[in-house]
């Protein structure tokens, strides 16, 4: 019995030994996220990198996010393109770390691991509408304008009043020869953007 009683007393004292270690690790943590931070806000960004890797944890999705903005900043392009493919493998599911990619794979001219990831957004959103626009541009410069219709009007449904979505519709309905259709966009995308340059251009066209 004495040794039962023994044995409680160590695992008790170890739990609370280990609940204190991940308090501590966390503040840590909060203290090198707030001083990344304070420096990011300075344009400080190598401070700010150097101020997350005092606690940055290689497991951890927050850590790994943090860190492919701070090097996208730093435009280190394949640190940060790293960093955003780390936090992806973490969180499975993650549609803001594929947008922070594709910001940095934009940046670094990698166009075509950017629209891998817009198609893996969709796959996991397929509603998504910065995807569905991007993709939709991807086909229109590829002059396949009836796939790229289907993107543009699932963001015009969504969003019927976005001006990006109406104005290149528009131009894809145009390229389609459904001028009538694209004259419409183009009168909501001129509301939207009164005097738009590319939009009156193309009303004009319209017949």
């Amino acid at each position: 019995m004495e040794l039962v009683k023994k044995m409680t007393m160590v695992l008790c004292a170890l739990f609370i030994i280990a609940v204190q270690v991940k308090a501590q690790s966390f503040e840590e943590e909060q203290k090198a996220f707030k001083a990344s931070y304070a420096a990011e806000y300075k344009g400080d960004y190598v401070g700010a990198i150097a101020a997350l890797q005092t606690a940055y944890k290689a497991d951890s999705y927050e850590s790994n996010l943090r860190m492919g903005w701070l090097q996208f900043k730093a435009k280190n392009y394949t640190k940060s393109l790293e960093y955003y493919q780390k936090a992806i493998d973490g969180k499975k599911f993650s549609v803001e770390a594929r947008l922070g990619y594709i910001t940095t794979a934009n940046a670094n001219k990698s166009y075509d691991k950017a629209y891998n990831m817009y198609e893996q957004i969709l796959k996991i959103d397929p509603y998504n509408n910065t995807a569905n626009y991007w993709v939709g541009v991807s086909y229109y410069t590829a002059k396949k304008y009836d796939v790229a219709s289907k993107y543009f009007e699932l963001v015009v449904n969504m969003y019927p009043f976005d001006y990006d979505a109406n104005h290149m519709l528009a131009w894809t309905m145009l390229s389609l020869g459904k001028s009538s259709d694209a004259k419409e966009l183009f009168k909501k995308a001129l509301l939207s953007r009164p005097g738009d340059a590319s939009s009156t251009d193309g009303l004009g066209k319209c017949k």
